[in-house]
């Protein structure tokens, strides 16, 4: 798979799928100064066409959730791992799969 890089990865047009338009359409990534509008989840817009409802409404829920402490964004992953906590999955992989003790 061949990288694109960073040029093209800045003119890709960038979507917020926590506010879709009532015509399917999305709003542009990111909000103004002094807006009152929710966090927004932003991805490219082939990402956004290819999702789900259900991956946007998580993805969108994960963002808002993690909030946003000392007025930095909050980065959280599109795609959220099938039930599997990133923390229970880190031991795993370091103590190895036939580990007999306690997570």
């Amino acid at each position: 798979m061949a990288k694109k890089g960073l040029r093209a990865w800045v003119k890709e047009k960038w979507v917020d799928i926590g506010a879709p338009k009532k015509d399917g359409k999305y709003q542009p990534c990111g909000r103004k100064k002094g807006s009152k509008r929710k966090y927004p989840k932003c991805v490219p817009l082939a990402k956004a066409t290819r999702m789900t409802k259900s991956q946007k409404a998580s993805a969108v829920k994960r963002k808002r959730a993690a909030g946003n402490p000392g007025g930095k964004p909050t980065n959280v992953k599109t795609f959220a791992m099938n039930g599997v906590s990133t923390s229970r999955r880190a031991g795993a992989a370091v103590r190895g799969f036939n580990f007999k003790g306690v997570f």
